[in-house]
Order: structure tokens, then sequence, then C-alpha cells
């Protein structure tokens, strides 16, 4: 089963994502796959101990994969259950990686195969990822293609799932 949670920065996703693993896996294992670079970001240190001590009860293990999600795959064992989190940090990886910008189109087909791979071989994934797309700002080129990838993930990911859910304001929405 796949489900796809998206929404905009800080709305719940997260909570709402790690609530739909807990329920799917039914008590069995369960694997977070991490996408985001921390680096010395104070903001970004802050979410990820707070995502931290959000799933420290619920018996999460722990994968870092900030490119190339599929090789979490090689790093979960017995029942497979994962959440993913999220899209929006493994396209940016991806596009960026190396410090050399990756086109649109590899980075595309890059993060499609991870995640269909992902898919393939987990019994229940959930997939977060990020609505960038309501900003009625002028963008560089490069900002463009990077959403312009997210939008055609986002798109494919929805026809992927099983279900989908828009959360807003902490309340989750069904689409599908």
């Amino acid at each position: 089963m796949i489900t796809l949670i998206y929404g905009g920065s800080a709305c719940g996703k997260s909570q709402y994502a790690e609530d739909t693993i807990c329920r799917l896996s039914e008590g069995k294992s369960k694997y977070y796959i991490a996408t985001m670079q921390v680096g010395d970001d104070e903001e970004n240190i802050e979410r990820v101990e707070k995502h931290r001590e959000m799933r420290k009860e619920k018996g999460f293990t722990t994968i870092e994969r900030q490119v190339d999600v599929k090789k979490a795959l090689d790093e979960m064992t017995g029942s497979k259950n994962a959440l993913l989190e999220c899209v929006s940090n493994l396209v940016a990886n991806e596009m960026f990686f190396g410090g050399e910008i990756i086109s649109k189109e590899e980075t595309v087909w890059k993060v499609k195969d991870g995640i269909s791979k992902l898919a393939e071989g987990t019994e229940n994934l959930v997939v977060v990822t990020n609505n960038v797309f309501e900003s009625d700002s002028d963008y560089d080129e490069t900002t463009l293609s990077y959403m312009n990838a997210l939008g055609e993930i986002n798109a494919y990911l929805s026809t992927l799932a099983d279900e989908v859910f828009e959360v807003v304001v902490g309340i989750p929405l069904r689409i599908k």
C-alpha cells in the first residue's frame, strides 16, 4: 500500500504520516527514511530534533538517504514498512548533488525510479511531499526547474498511490 501525504510547510504532514505508517504496520518494524541534509542550519537542526522526538516512542529505525533512496531497502530487514520524508528534499538533493546541477529530466527519472523501487520492496510506504506551488513570486530558471521537477514527481506519485491526503492546518483531507 502506498500513501502520499502533501501540504505546506509545518502543516502537520509529519505527524499524520507517522500516525499513518504506525497504523498500517500494525506493530511490525517501521523505517523512517530521512532525506534532509541537515548541515549547520539552525532551523534544520531544530526541525530534525523535533521530528526525532516525535518518533522516539514509536519504534522507528532511521535510515539516512539524501540521494538514491532505493538503496534504503538494503538496510531493511523483516517486515518492510517505511515512511519517506520528504520528496522535496530528495528532489533538491538529486538535482544539486555534488555541487553541480543535474537536468530536470534526469532528476525526475532518478527520483521516480527510486521511489518506485521502494514501493515495490515495501509492504507499506508512506511518502511525504511539500506543496510549494502557491506562491506568486518570480523565480530564477534553476528554481523553476526544481519546482517543475517536484510537480511532475508529485503528479506521478499521486497516480502510483493507493491513497492521497492533503494536510491543511493539521487536518488531513482525503483526495484519493
